[in-house]
């Protein structure tokens, strides 16, 4: 039977086969979602209240882990109320507003790592004239560009979810909304909404990368050149939080870009465990991340402890 998204909805999916076992998963999923909140929101307090924090590098942090944070508000309450609650039913406006924020934000972190970048390749390569280059304006203009890409870019795929007729069957493949999950229930022309992200996917993650990874050459080139042992290792200690950061991110986008391209014999719970492995690990790993490898990160965290037991 034809019918018009708006008046319907869609069905998420659990592990198929493993319902026994969902109550045992969302567990393990109710812990991975209150690390991330705690984690990237100990993050953004620190950052906020302590002033030696107050640099470029670490408000594109902040940046990072307000997108982190956005991320998996937008998909692990869903997700839980699935394995939990055998709440499967949503409806067809905010699983699109779902599947928006979720690509969105996904672009956004791209970016995000692209502009730490920038700020590493302009605090090594040129640090005379950080301070001048990497004003606070600039840096508020440079994280509204990141925000208004990530954004705008996703709004021609999603406004034609609301039009398309759905005559197939309404059920999801995941506990969340995906895009590419809704398009095959769509009873219509769906060329441009096949066409349109991988465009994106090479515009964006495709080409953030690779100018990451010019200026990796470019800072590597600069680094190499420096005559003091020490100083050499020190640059290059600036870069590797940084550098673990984007190789969780890529990594992951990668592996789940090629099981959807190249998949199709692969089990569907692989393909269910990419995905979730896609939204939840760069979350969870990021804080992890800087906390243990950015000496002032920890700092911050050990005084904020320090402080509160003295207080108590």
């Amino acid at each position: 039977m034809w019918s018009n998204s708006s008046s319907h909805s869609f069905l998420l999916t659990g592990f198929p086969g493993l319902e026994a076992t969902h109550h045992w998963i969302s567990v393990f999923f109710f812990f991975i979602y209150i690390s991330v909140l705690f984690g990237n929101g100990t993050l953004l307090l620190l950052i906020k209240e302590d002033h030696s924090l107050h640099e470029p590098m670490y408000f594109f942090l902040a940046m990072l882990a307000a997108t982190d944070l956005g991320m998996t508000l937008t998909t692990v309450p869903t997700v839980l109320g699935v394995l939990w609650l055998d709440h499967r039913e949503i409806g067809s406006a905010a699983c699109f507003s779902q599947a928006y924020f979720i690509h969105s934000l996904s672009f956004v972190e791209s970016g995000v790592l692209l502009v730490m970048a920038y700020d590493r390749f302009i605090a090594i390569c040129n640090p005379l004239r950080y301070t001048c280059i990497l004003t606070n304006t600039r840096i508020m203009k440079i994280g509204l560009g990141v925000l208004m890409r990530g954004f705008v870019s996703v709004v021609p795929p999603i406004i034609p979810l609301y039009f398309f007729p759905y005559c197939h069957s309404h059920l999801l493949s995941h506990a969340f909304c995906f895009h590419q999950d809704v398009i095959k229930l769509a009873c219509a022309d769906t060329t441009f909404n096949r066409l349109y992200p991988v465009v994106l996917i090479v515009f964006i993650f495709v080409l953030d990368f690779l100018i990451i990874l010019i200026s990796y050459v470019l800072i590597l080139k600069t680094v190499l050149s420096i005559a003091s042992r020490e100083e050499r290792a020190k640059a290059l200690n600036t870069c590797v939080s940084h550098i673990c950061c984007v190789l969780v991110f890529y990594v992951t986008v990668i592996g789940l870009s090629l099981i959807h391209r190249f998949g199709k014999q692969v089990p569907h719970i692989v393909h269910l465990t990419m995905s979730y492995v896609y939204f939840l690990f760069p979350p969870l790993m990021n804080p992890i991340i800087y906390g243990v490898k950015t000496k002032q990160i920890r700092n911050g965290i050990l005084h904020c402890f320090t402080t509160h037991r003295t207080g108590t």
